[in-house]
């Protein structure tokens, strides 16, 4: 098998709509009309509830691990580390893409964020781990996953390139290329959070209810 072959099959992968296939199917509605008007795990949450939108979260992060993992079909590249780490690399990319232009979805889909993460968690958990940390520490401080996303995708090439000190350039730009990525994706979410016009995810609103009335 090709590593062209495999990146066409990542892409397919990642093009699944995961999002769009549980309000069709279970509700009857394009998910992509109604709340922020995205097809990921979070607009799911909001528009559908906690349960099917962790359902899709879990199901867009096994296809970014999915993916890297076809790179163990490929032997002519698993001789050194590095080597191995840039086919997954190049393979999680690819479903990534899948995952943001969904041949499956009319090329609208989600930003790629759970993607990434299961990617990231395929090639390097314990990077990936140390993201989610900074991911649910600042959703727990705000209960902004915008804000959350955010911050967690700019945390990723400070572990890569600082903390852990990876060596691979392929993966050292990708990490870089990654923050960037999610900054664009975030445009609008980032102009509603400097407008304070950002929603917040429905949890922990007892508490901070009390630090309102705390305030007053």
């Amino acid at each position: 098998m090709s590593l062209f072959t495999l990146l066409l099959i990542s892409y397919l992968l990642g093009s699944i709509p995961t999002a769009l296939f549980v309000s069709r199917q279970f509700f009857n509605i394009d998910i992509r009309e109604y709340g922020s008007g995205n097809a990921g795990a979070t607009n799911v949450y909001r528009v559908l509830g906690p349960k099917w939108g962790t359902f899709v979260m879990i199901v867009d992060t096994l296809k970014g691990v999915l993916a890297v993992q076809l790179a163990h079909l490929l032997p002519e590249f698993a001789d050194t580390e590095m080597a191995l780490q840039n086919v997954q690399t190049l393979l999680g990319l690819a479903a990534v893409l899948g995952h943001i232009f969904p041949i499956w979805a009319d090329f609208r889909g989600g930003k790629g964020v759970a993607t990434i993460f299961g990617m990231v968690l395929g090639i390097s958990p314990i990077t990936a781990v140390s993201c989610v940390t900074i991911f649910s520490l600042v959703l727990f401080l705000t209960r902004f996953v915008s804000l959350s996303s955010i911050l967690a995708g700019i945390s990723f090439p400070i572990f890569i390139l600082v903390v852990f000190n990876v060596e691979n350039p392929l993966y050292r730009v990708f990490a870089i290329t990654v923050a960037l990525l999610i900054l664009i994706m975030h445009q609008k979410n980032i102009g509603r959070l400097l407008k304070g016009k950002e929603g917040k995810l429905p949890i922990l609103k007892g508490r901070d209810r009390r630090r309102e009335q705390q305030k007053k």
